[in-house]
């Protein structure tokens, strides 16, 4: 299949020659742009770009998509979700309206074991055709790459289920999808006076057969008092390592007790969310490998202060945009509001924005070699926005839908 995009009022997002590493500190604020373009797309892959004045000729009018007015920029890569869910939680979203705090949902059966309690009554069928409409809405909404998490099962089967489904949506999907065990999410009511004896089960029952079975390629513990103190993280992370997962943590989202500086020590690919970060945790992520993902919508969502975006920034960490999507803290995968969100409430311009939830994206996925940025060889995964008078409008008219087509691996969704 071939595709050639014309008249392309701004091309953006161009390769930048780095390589799968992310963009950090002023370079995250950089964009190469071409006004005025074409992009080839040949089959699955970018085939080449450049100015108009050079554009192939010979290409079948049927496979031309004037691009006149609008932009073409790389679709999002959602390092960070919880797609794969039984039902949503808007009776919950009264309660915080009526004052109740997230720790306090969670201590009286609500939060993840309410989703736990509904997901293992759920047969895998009917949690597989729930997960793939949510995804389909993702891709529509420009999302080509997105990493998604169990720990809404938090027994053995219901682990290993969610876990299965997320490998059904990649074998049916075009978008890349990255998949994350996340058993150590919350302690079953079961053992919740017995934190030795699940972790033992994640250890001895679950880590076994998600490594035999190639059900994930990463481990995430929900670090954070009332879940997993520090040493239980560290405990399951290198559990899950030795059983060949690489670690990302749910860092920092309530308070600093040290899981940025964990992440760090061990190497993590990604440690999101960090609501809550003191000089120490910013200044641990400063030119080390692991990248700092930032969820604004679970912030916005549950009336939390925004993450540090600019003193992150500032000091040189790397840092990605996610959409958390998950039905208790962020009911949404619109990366378009993310990216708003992190301009207006975050600080952040638009160009370190759109490369947050790019090229950094990809690289919280270990994705940078073939998503996040227009690159001939790399995937064609693109949005083309409607006819807007830049890059800056995007994120400016938050309230509008600015995408009008999606690519996705070549294809139209």
């Amino acid at each position: 299949m071939t595709t050639l995009f014309r008249n392309i009022r701004i091309l953006a997002g161009i390769d930048r020659g780095i390589g799968d590493q992310p963009l950090r500190g002023s370079d995250l604020a950089k964009m190469t742009v071409i006004e005025n373009a074409w992009l080839l797309v040949e089959d699955k892959v970018i085939a080449g770009f450049g100015p108009m004045d050079t554009a192939p000729a010979g290409i079948p009018e049927k496979d031309v998509v004037d691009a006149t007015g609008r932009l073409v920029i790389p679709a999002w890569c959602d390092s960070h979700t919880h797609l794969v869910f039984a039902e949503s939680r808007e009776h919950e979203f009264i309660d915080k309206l009526k004052g109740l705090t997230y720790a306090e949902i969670a201590a009286k059966g609500g939060g993840i074991l309410n989703s736990a309690a509904k997901l293992n009554a759920m047969s895998e069928d009917e949690l597989f055709r729930l997960a793939w409409i949510r995804l389909q809405e993702a891709a529509k909404s420009g999302t080509a790459a997105i990493e998604i998490k169990s720990g809404y099962g938090l027994t053995v089967e219901g682990e290993l289920k969610m876990l299965r489904v997320i490998r059904r949506l990649r074998e049916k999907s075009r978008l890349t999808i990255k998949a994350t065990f996340l058993g150590a999410h919350a302690y079953p009511a079961a053992f919740k006076q017995d934190h030795e004896g699940y972790l033992r089960m994640i250890e001895e029952e679950m880590l076994p057969v998600i490594a035999t079975d190639h059900l994930a390629e990463y481990i995430d513990v929900f670090c954070e008092a009332g879940f997993f103190s520090l040493e239980e993280t560290e405990r399951v992370c290198r559990a899950g390592m030795a059983n060949g997962l690489k670690p990302k943590i749910h860092a920092n989202q309530l308070s600093h007790m040290g899981a940025v500086e964990l992440g760090v020590a061990l190497g993590a690919v990604s440690v999101d969310h960090l609501e809550s970060m003191d000089e120490a945790a910013i200044q641990s992520l400063v030119n080390a490998g692991t990248i700092g993902t930032l969820l604004p919508s679970a912030a916005f969502f549950l009336r939390m202060p925004f993450q540090p975006a600019r003193q992150l920034i500032d000091a040189g960490a790397a840092i990605a945009l996610a959409s958390d999507f998950n039905p208790g803290s962020s009911p949404s995968s619109n990366m378009n509001l993310v990216v708003a969100m992190a301009c207006i409430q975050m600080k952040m311009l638009p160009e370190e924005a759109i490369n947050a939830a790019t090229l950094n994206g990809a690289a919280a996925m270990e994705l940078a070699s073939d998503h996040g940025s227009i690159k001939p060889g790399k995937i064609a995964s693109i949005i083309m926005t409607r006819p807007v008078p830049s890059l800056a409008y995007l994120p400016y008219a938050f309230g509008s839908n600015h995408i009008e087509k999606v690519m996705v691996a070549g294809e139209f969704v």
